[in-house]
């Protein structure tokens, strides 16, 4: 048996995980663990036996956990993780902290970092996927990051070793990313947070944001986010393969494509996992029947479904 009595932060078994996601659904975790601060992550990794799979949880807005559940630990950082201290042009951020916070803070001290503003999410899962919108990715401002490994050691990682792509990046199997330094240009305040108002606007009038969604479902097939600029192209965007596959405000269960958007999968209500995932692959054979393209999910997919009876 596994002793956990020096830990310092909450440990919770079967915890139910749909609540904590925006799109609602999902079955439980096995094992749920909220460290009270980096220490006590470590030192729950080092008691944790090696052959235990470990996630590591944000606010669950990308995120579909599957009906089943998941085996092993999830660890969702909280307040010990959500600090943004300015030095000079650089951000040192903790894993936790909102991307939307994260902008704000630095448009008070005259850095641009604006894209991040309408990324749902915090600060890990953005490094982790190297989120971006408006032409500007997170691969643009990272300096580095301090990780957790599996085995409970504490390390710097640098841009090379997370190999930044398109919407990914190779974090290390069971590596938890604690903190983050971003480097950001300067910019007048007043100019960045009227910048950033328009930028939500725009979101607003274009994506179904007070719907159940986990923001965009699948990639772009043209291997780039959104400019925002006037010759922005439209061609190989994931919304215009999926309309013009016919799928915008298609259904399956209680999940649907949004209508306003049909690169946001949302929970109708009544969805579960299945459904959601379900409609997302018949979206993906649908473009990839009519277009000969295949579509990548954005949104990511863990657990267990299920079983059969």
């Amino acid at each position: 048996m596994t002793d956990f009595s020096h830990i310092r932060g909450k440990i919770t078994m079967d915890r139910p995980l749909a609540d904590l996601t925006w799109l609602r659904v999902g079955g439980p975790a096995e094992m749920f663990f909220q460290p009270a601060d980096k220490d006590d992550l470590q030192s729950f990794l080092k008691a944790l036996p090696l052959d235990t799979p470990v996630f590591a949880m944000g606010v669950g807005s990308n995120l579909i956990v599957r009906d089943g559940g998941l085996k092993g630990a999830v660890i969702r950082m909280g307040r010990g993780f959500n600090h943004i201290e300015v030095h000079g042009d650089t951000l040192r951020v903790g894993a936790a902290a909102l991307d939307s916070h994260v902008a704000r803070k630095a448009a008070d001290a005259g850095l641009d970092l604006t894209f991040l503003r309408t990324i749902p999410g915090a600060i890990g899962g953005a490094v982790r996927m190297n989120a971006g919108c408006y032409g500007s990715y997170v691969a643009d401002h990272f300096v580095e990051a301090t990780a957790i490994t599996r085995a409970g050691d504490e390390v710097l990682i640098g841009a090379d070793e997370l190999q930044f792509a398109y919407r990914q990046s190779t974090l290390p199997e069971g590596y938890v990313l604690t903190e983050v330094v971003l480097r950001a240009a300067s910019g007048d305040p007043e100019t960045l947070h009227e910048q950033m108002e328009q930028q939500l606007r725009k979101r607003d009038e274009t994506q179904p944001t007070k719907e159940r969604t986990a923001g965009s479902t699948f990639r772009n097939p043209a291997g780039f986010s959104s400019t925002g600029q006037a010759d922005d192209t439209h061609d190989l965007k994931a919304w215009k393969v999926i309309d013009a596959a016919g799928m915008r405000g298609a259904t399956l269960g209680g999940a649907q494509m949004s209508t306003k958007h049909p690169n946001f999968l949302i929970n109708a209500g009544g969805a579960t996992a299945a459904d959601l995932e379900g409609l997302g692959e018949l979206v993906r054979k649908k473009v990839f029947q009519t277009q000969s393209i295949e579509l990548h999910w954005e949104v990511l997919r863990i657990g267990e479904p299920v079983p059969q009876k």
